[in-house]
C-alpha cells in the first residue's frame, strides 16, 4: 500500500485520526532512562508500543534526534514501527524545501535512509523544489499551508494573485496548487494548525477529501471541536490530529508509557465525540439549528 491507502486504512482499523509526534526530550525522560546511552530510541519505542493500536501514525521530527546525534536511532526507530506495527505509517517531519540535486539527496534521505512513509515539505521554492517527492508515488508528500505558530500570518496570509488575476492569500494559492496541480498521484496532504480553525475551513472547501495534518492541538490551544466541525470530511474522517508533548511526557515517572497511552485514548475518544457529533449534526438539520441557539 502507498501512504495514503495505508493512513485511510488505519483510520478505520483503530478509529483513529490521532497522530503522536515523536519530539525526544532527554531532560523530560523518566530518571530510569537517564544516563542511558540508547534512552532516545528506548523511550520511543516504549511509547509506540503502548499507543500502535490508537494511533493513525506517528511523526518523529527529526530535529529532536539529530540535536542529540541521534539519526541512527531515529532509523531504527522507523524500521521497528514498520516491522513490529506493520500498517501504521510514519512521517517524517523535516520541513525541507531546496532546489535541484540537494531536493533529490533530502527526498532519498527521508524515503531511503529513514524509510518515512511521507515527509513534510515546504513549498517556498516552488514546485521544482518538491518534485523529486512527488515523483516518489508510493510516499506521502506534506505541504505546509497554514501552520499553527503565531507568525503563521506574517507570509501565509498575505494577499497575491494567481496566474488568472485572482486574488487570495498565499496559503489558499498553496492549497489550490497542491490539489490541482502537484497531486497527480494522489500522494498529497497539506499542513494546516489547529489554532486557525476559519483557514482550516477554507482549505477543506478547497482541497475536497485531501487528507489534513494537523498540529496545534493541546499545549499550543488548538480546539478539538473547532478541528473536526472545520476540517473533517463528510464521513468524519481526512484529518491527522498530531499531539506530542501531552502524550509524550504526560507522566515523568517510569509508568511513562502507561500513561502515554491513556493520554492517546483520552485525545482519540474526544475526537471520536466530537466526529459523532459533527456527523449527525450535518445529517439533522434540527440538530444543527440547536447546536447554533
Amino acid at each position: 500500500m502507498n501512504f495514503i491507502e495505508s493512513l485511510k486504512s488505519a483510520w478505520r482499523r483503530n478509529a483513529s485520526l490521532v497522530c503522536v509526534g515523536l519530539d525526544p526530550e532527554p531532560a523530560r525522560f523518566p530518571a530510569a532512562l537517564r544516563g542511558n546511552p540508547d534512552a532516545i530510541f528506548e523511550f520511543c519505542r516504549s511509547i509506540v508500543d503502548a499507543t500502535a493500536d490508537l494511533v493513525c501514525c506517528y511523526k518523529p521530527q527529526i530535529a529532536y534526534f539529530a540535536a542529540h546525534r541521534a539519526e541512527d536511532a531515529l532509523e531504527r526507530l522507523i524500521a521497528h514501527i514498520h516491522a513490529r506495527h506493520t500498517g501504521v505509517p510514519v512521517i517524517l517531519d523535516a520541513k525541507r524545501g531546496d532546489i535541484g540535486s540537494t531536493a533529490q539527496q533530502y527526498a532519498v534521505e527521508a524515503f531511503d535512509r529513514y524509510g518515512a512513509d511521507a515527509v513534510t515539505l515546504n513549498p517556498y521554492l516552488g514546485r521544482d523544489s518538491v518534485q523529486p517527492f512527488l515523483d516518489r508515488a508510493d510516499r506521502g508528500v506534506i505541504v505546509l499551508c497554514h501552520t499553527s505558530n503565531p507568525g503563521a500570518a506574517d507570509l501565509q496570509d498575505l494577499r497575491v494573485r494567481d496566474a488568472a488575476g485572482r486574488e487570495m492569500p498565499l496559503y489558499e494559492h498553496v492549497a489550490e496548487s497542491v490539489a490541482r496541480e502537484w497531486n497527480r498521484d494522489g500522494n498529497c496532504a497539506l499542513v494546516v494548525g489547529a489554532t486557525f480553525p476559519e483557514q482550516l475551513a477554507g482549505v477543506r472547501k478547497l482541497v475536497g477529501n485531501m487528507p489534513i495534518l494537523v498540529p496545534g492541538i493541546g499545549a499550543q490551544g488548538g480546539d478539538i471541536d473547532a478541528v473536526i466541525r472545520n476540517g473533517a470530511t463528510a464521513d468524519g474522517s481526512g484529518l491527522i490530529i498530531s499531539s506530542s508533548r501531552a502524550i509524550l511526557y504526560a507522566s515523568t515517572g517510569d509508568d511513562f508509557a502507561d500513561a502515554a497511552r491513556r493520554a492517546t485514548i483520552e485525545l482519540r475518544d474526544a475526537i471520536n465525540r466530537s466526529i459523532a457529533a459533527v456527523v449527525d449534526e450535518r445529517v439533522s438539520p434540527a440538530a444543527a439549528s440547536a447546536h447554533r441557539v
